[in-house]
């Protein structure tokens, strides 16, 4: 009788334990199947850094993109991998949701054409075919681009191609193609023996922005698993600058047979200096511009109060 008491008080002692060191579960949808910008967050899920601060992350890849913010709205996700001027009309439409972080810090967003074409300096594009995937910001983009020049959309041709952009490109089906991310289809027309020129909307007249963020619900940002997941978050990206050769070794362990080619290879290389060095700082600034431009171009209606739709965890 006494070793059944005792065991049972080994049992209770060790069930307690557990319970008392149970990991906080996050549930984070990502944008967009896992590629590269993604970087951060599967070298911590990896290399162990979402372990050290207790959280069991689980990583979604979703069917539609655009449910990610949907769902964390609704409570059926933490968190979400999200795009700065998305956010800004997400919010705008009444989501409740919040920006609580950066992954990407610069855009990635461009307008691109084939290098050996007659097409130099953006003035170069009247009376051509711009391909485009999503219309609403890559319009405005657009837009401002061409008004630096002196042109407008009345200038081009627009043309549809999905998600088709270097195809589309390389077909001759379009002369240039708007919303190419400049870590992705550069990379991918020298895969196809042919050589991009990019042009910068930073650098034509669009405010900067941050490429991908972080999104949680506003009613949940005092839970203390949001600010543990930035920190994971912040010494995983300063493993992958330090160490790029085994961040990326571990990045392709997430998924072997689907990460390990030669583009993402290309990319890997050309994102990590756009990663966030401090995932959690918020560039209050940068959004208010942001905000501005996008009610200037009828994108959103009003601007609505910064510390409504973007906070800095502490």
């Amino acid at each position: 009788m006494k070793k059944l008491t005792v065991a049972l008080c080994l049992m209770t002692g060790l069930a307690s334990t557990s319970s008392a060191y149970a990991k906080d579960k996050i549930s984070l949808m990502l944008d967009w199947f896992v590629n590269p910008d993604h970087a951060a967050l599967i070298v911590a899920q990896q290399k162990g850094f979402f372990d050290k601060y207790d959280l069991d992350v689980e990583i979604i890849e979703p069917a539609d993109p655009s449910l990610a913010p949907k769902l964390v709205a609704s409570g059926d996700v933490d968190m979400a991998v999200d795009y700065q001027p998305q956010l800004q009309q997400q919010v705008a439409e009444g989501l409740p949701i919040v920006r609580v972080g950066t992954l990407v810090s610069t855009p990635l967003n461009s307008l691109v054409v084939l290098k050996n074409s007659n097409i130099k300096q953006l003035s170069d594009l009247k009376g051509k075919k711009i391909g485009y995937s999503v219309s609403g910001f890559e319009d405005a983009i657009l837009n401002i681009m061409l008004r630096s020049v002196d042109m407008s959309k009345d200038d081009v041709e627009l043309v549809n191609v999905n998600f088709s952009l270097s195809p589309s490109l390389l077909s001759g089906q379009v002369d240039a193609v708007v919303g190419a991310y400049r870590n992705f289809e550069l990379n991918q027309l020298k895969l196809e023996k042919s050589e991009g020129l990019a042009f910068f909307p930073e650098e034509h007249g669009v405010p900067a922005y941050d490429e991908l963020i972080l999104t949680a619900n506003s009613k949940n940002l005092s839970d203390k698993k949001f600010s543990n997941f930035l920190s994971a978050l912040e010494e995983a990206t300063i493993f992958t600058l330090n160490h790029p050769d085994e961040a990326w070794e571990a990045f392709v362990s997430y998924k072997p047979n689907e990460l390990g080619d030669e583009l993402n290879q290309m990319a890997w290389k050309d994102t990590l200096p756009r990663l966030a060095l401090r995932p959690r700082a918020l560039d209050a600034h940068r959004y208010q511009a942001m905000a501005e431009f996008m009610q200037a171009q009828g994108l959103i209606k009003t601007v609505p109060e910064l510390k409504s739709y973007a906070v800095e965890l502490q």
